[in-house]
């Protein structure tokens, strides 16, 4: 006996009605859309919604009630918790609690994975069954291929005669092989122990096989952390020859993990390396170790790498971490310690090889309109070195203990104006003076930094306000008050105090004129600004200490700065005025402008880019005279092209000082970036010749796989090829492959040339299966 029904949407009321438990009650018994569930239902695991409802739609609905089954026929659709089911015809025998579907099955996850059958025939708990001519399409781009499989004890999947893909079928020819695929006699996929075994297999590449394994074994796809051994990397470098690096991963536990690696070198021996990763609830933190007995360190220069030509053990312990105490404050750390001060660096362990690397230790917070932030610093420059040779500038590094700033800005208004202050307090500690004697110049006795220990404490407010006039006239008045208490406890020739205060009143006023033209295409603004600031004198100016204002270049960006030295320890006095005018444009078509020229006066009182100085900070910097070098700077940007230009000149025959160049481009075929950099002798800082570089690099797209990237940097003084990268890559939805040189030759401040470095690397990866060594990022490409 048989009921038949014809078309239509089997709400899941009369489902239930129909059957009572049976099959079509699905929102409380079995589930259809797990049958094959890449990730949950092959692997034993189902997550689905109790309280959801089943909708079926089919030709006919019949209920046998002797034979005990119900049959939907015809153009079947199921619909549960966002899964379906389609087929030409489903049967739920009642007795045997089997389900059977057939003719063209495809299930379609609600994550995105599809599964295509000629036949599915399971229990009702699915921990048991069998599928003919499977296909599964996972929403990661993962695929298997089976003439049939079956599930056993609802943990273990057996595809017969199967493949494994993570490529895309090709879409005019879908008959032809991926570009990789694993084809085996068995393949086990262990839901339990989220592992795929592949037994009788071979590997396949662009058709062809190319390795045959008789049985290995991958992690789930869908597993993010499993442990054993990861693919090997290859890397060489001139000292340390040829290297291979085979790490194993220990999965501990899901918060914490151990990867241990062994790389052994041809020259240098065997290199220990061990990375403990630990992920609480509020942070997380990471321990670095590495250690090797060297070979043959006479293969480093002998000269300018005296640590690593006389040391046989050397080794490094690191460690990097990050917690967040309140969504306000967080502290952190970054911290290395090593037998010598450049084995991170020689051995380019990951996260260390920084040839310039700071340790530090912080606390940090961030509320409202206040800053807090708070910092030790032990700073590295990773060259060998030992007492002969006292030129390495590592063990002249100082301590930062500590260097704090605090930021607040009240968000309520100060007679109109807005009010902020700041407060900078830094202590440093050096074992060994930092000190170049240069004799012959206006200003001798260069001294980066003082042995011993100095420190400063500085206080800040100011206050500013706008006014717009009926003319359209911008008028910014702006008041500042100083302080900074400052000591010193050293022995360094030159140092004549140990204690001093400083303070320095502000008054200013800054003046900008907005003028606006419109054309049919283009909107243009030239705002003509000055700027005058009267203060008092700096006190004691070039006789402390200046550790942190070292850095200092006069461009159009510092222009119209109150205070152009870069840091705390110097500020600028006197009574100074800055000139000039900004422009912006944009044209309809897309392109814009912009650009800074003007030009700074220094019109009464001591210039403080005139003094002399420890560092010597403001010599040959343009500032130095009444009337300062010009500066311009001009951008332009359209679209995916830019270009950036600025330079000093002159004051008095607009002679080139300083210039820089940027430009880059990016298109449908490959991106290419240059730049240019001049900087005019300098024999006050060690530089008596000019300084010309610059820079070529992109990347080129052969076909929409394949790519050549390079750049390369030409020091146009001395005629070297300072640095050159080249690689060759190509990559696609599963495959990715890059072979990649580099060579680096450095100039030393005489114009003398280092030796030469060379570095080959590769790195081919499959993905979801095996990648072997590192991909190389060549100038940001």
């Amino acid at each position: 006996m048989g009921l038949n029904v014809t078309r239509s949407v089997l709400p899941t009321w009369l489902a239930r009605l129909m059957c009572g438990t049976a099959v079509l009650c699905l929102a409380g018994g079995i589930s259809f859309p797990a049958v094959a569930q890449t990730n949950d239902a092959l692997a034993g695991n189902f997550k689905t919604n109790p309280n959801a409802q089943m909708l079926l739609e089919s030709d006919e609905l019949v209920y046998d009630i002797n034979a005990k089954t119900i049959s939907a026929v015809g153009g079947v659709q199921i619909d549960y918790d966002g899964n379906r089911l389609v087929a030409r015809q489903v049967t739920y025998d009642q007795k045997t609690g089997r389900l059977k579907a057939m003719g063209k099955v495809e299930i379609v996850e609600k994550d995105g994975n599809r599964i295509y059958a000629e036949n599915l025939d399971v229990t009702d708990d699915f921990k048991e069954g069998f599928i003919n001519t499977l296909r599964v399409e996972s929403a990661d781009n993962t695929r298997f291929a089976a003439e049939s499989a079956e599930r056993i004890g609802g943990e273990i999947t057996k595809f017969n005669n199967g493949i494994y893909t993570a490529c895309e079928p090709c879409r005019d020819k879908p008959g032809k092989a991926p570009l990789w695929q694993v084809r085996a006699q068995k393949i086990i996929w262990n839901g339990k122990k989220k592992t795929i075994r592949f037994e009788r297999g071979r590997f396949e590449l662009f058709g062809m096989p190319l390795a045959f394994m008789p049985a290995f074994e991958i992690a789930d796809p869908t597993v993010k952390r499993k442990s054993g051994f990861l693919m090997p990397s290859y890397k060489y470098e001139t000292d340390l020859g040829y290297g291979v690096s085979v790490p194993y991963f220990w999965a501990l536990a899901p918060n914490y993990d151990l990867t241990l690696t062994g790389t052994g070198y041809t020259k240098q021996g065997f290199l220990a390396e061990a990375e403990w990763r630990h992920r609480l609830a509020n942070g997380e933190y990471s321990i670095n170790l590495a250690g090797i007995s060297q070979n043959k360190p006479h293969e480093f220069n002998a000269i300018n790498d005296q640590e690593d030509y006389n040391n046989t053990g050397r080794g490094m312990v690191g460690s990097k971490g990050h917690f967040q105490i309140n969504p306000r404050w967080s502290f952190g750390w970054d911290v290395m310690v090593q037998s010598d001060k450049a084995f991170a660096y020689r051995y380019g362990l990951e996260n260390y090889a920084d040839y310039n690397k700071t340790d530090q230790i912080y606390l940090t917070g961030l509320h409202d309109r206040n800053y807090f932030d708070l910092r030790l610093y032990k700073f590295h420059v990773q060259e060998g070195w030992s007492d002969s040779n006292p030129s390495s500038s590592e063990p002249k590094q100082p301590w930062v203990l500590p260097s704090l700033d605090y930021a607040y800005i009240p968000t309520q208004p100060l007679a109109g104006g807005e009010l902020n202050f700041n407060l900078n307090l830094q202590a440093l500690s050096r074992d060994k003076e930092d000190g170049t004697a240069v004799t012959g110049l206006t200003r001798s006795g260069y001294l980066s930094g003082i042995k011993g220990n100095d420190g400063r404490i500085t206080g800040e407010v100011e206050w500013k306000r706008t006014f717009i006039t009926d003319s359209g006239l911008v008028l910014t008045p702006i008041l500042a008050l100083r302080g900074d208490g400052m000591y010193v406890d050293s022995d360094s020739v030159g140092v004549n105090r140990d204690q001093a205060f400083r303070g320095l009143a502000t008054a200013g006023l800054e003046a900008k004129y907005p003028i606006l033209f419109t054309a049919a295409n283009s909107t243009h603004v030239l705002e003509p600004t000055a700027q005058i600031f009267v203060r008092n004198n700096e006190p004691y100016a070039g006789q402390m200490p200046n550790e942190d204002a070292q850095s200092f270049v006069f461009d159009a960006s510092s222009l119209f700065e109150r205070d152009k030295f870069s840091g705390y320890d110097r500020v600028e006095g006197g009574t100074r005025a800055n000139l000039g005018i900004r422009y912006s444009g944009t044209f309809n078509n897309g392109l814009s402008l912009n650009g800074i020229a003007g030009q700074s006066f220094q019109l009464g009182g001591l210039n403080s880019f005139a003094t002399q100085d420890f560092v010597n900070a403001g010599a040959e910097s343009g500032l130095e005279s009444a009337r300062s070098d010009y500066v311009a700077m001009i951008g332009a940007n359209y679209g995916a092209y830019n270009l950036t230009t600025g330079g000093r000149f002159d004051k008095d025959t607009f002679e080139m000082r300083r210039a820089e160049v940027a430009a880059t481009a990016a298109g449908t075929h490959g991106t290419l970036f240059a730049k240019y950099a001049f900087i005019d002798a300098q024999p006050t800082y060690g530089f008596p010749t000019d300084r010309q570089e610059v820079t070529l690099g992109g990347s080129l797209k052969i076909t929409p796989n394949w790519r050549v990237l390079g750049s390369g940097t030409y020091d146009i003084v001395h005629d070297t090829l300072v640095k050159q990268v080249a690689a060759l890559a190509y990559d696609d939805e599963c495959f990715t492959y890059q072979m990649s040189y580099s060579e680096q030759r450095p100039i030393d401040s005489t114009g003398a040339a280092g030796d030469k470095t060379t570095t080959f690397g590769f790195n081919i990866s499959f993905r979801t299966l095996w990648e072997f060594g590192k991909p190389v990022n060549i100038g940001g490409i």
